[in-house]
């Protein structure tokens, strides 16, 4: 968070999410092969790189050829994606950032459970809490999975829906193992894509 990084943002996603923050990224866009990616990523003479969506994973051409040909490239890799699809093929030089779903995000029911196991110290857990139910359900699954013990953890508020500082609160009160992350893309850009 807060380093210059280039997003890639595909097109399409299985999961409708109440918060969902990316509708734009549903339907649009325009159709690259990997060599025009690779070049309009150039273009911004980057370090960083994150694959996001929509889902990225639920692309019918795999992005884990786009991803590791980043790699290839010498880019430090991140991948954005749902805790529904899984994270078996990415390559393992790159960061998986697994958005389980939370009981508020309508989509609970689609987390696969096996992608805990292949979780990388390097990886990242992320809940987007939009209650206090949430942040109750995310709490318990911290600790049934051991998550801190496994990688990073991030709460992040559901933006318009969960204050940010009451969520804070909860977490230093009960002393969570986890890392409070804010959308800095709302706050500095107003979300507008491009940013």
């Amino acid at each position: 968070m807060g380093l210059p990084t280039v997003f890639i943002r595909l097109t399409g996603c299985p999961l409708r999410c109440h918060y969902c923050d990316t509708e734009y990224a549903f339907t649009g866009g325009e159709y690259m092969s990997l060599d025009e990616i690779l070049s309009k990523v150039a273009s911004f003479n980057p370090k960083y790189i994150t694959v996001t969506g929509g889902e990225p994973l639920a692309q019918k051409a795999p992005c884990e050829e786009l991803m590791t040909r980043l790699c290839d490239n010498g880019y430090s890799v991140s991948i954005e994606t749902s805790g529904a699809m899984d994270i078996s093929l990415v390559d393992p030089r790159v960061n998986v950032v697994l958005d389980l779903k939370t009981p508020d995000s309508g989509e609970m029911s689609k987390n696969l459970w096996s992608n805990i196991e292949r979780l990388k110290p390097s990886d990242e857990v992320k809940f987007v809490i939009c209650s206090r139910k949430d942040y109750d359900w995310a709490r318990m699954k911290v600790n049934e999975l051991c998550l801190a013990q496994k990688c990073d953890v991030l709460f992040s508020p559901s933006f318009g829906q969960q204050a940010a500082t009451q969520l804070a609160d909860w977490i230093v009160a009960d002393n969570l193992p986890v890392r409070f992350q804010v959308q800095l893309h709302k706050i500095l850009w107003n979300d507008e894509p491009g940013h």
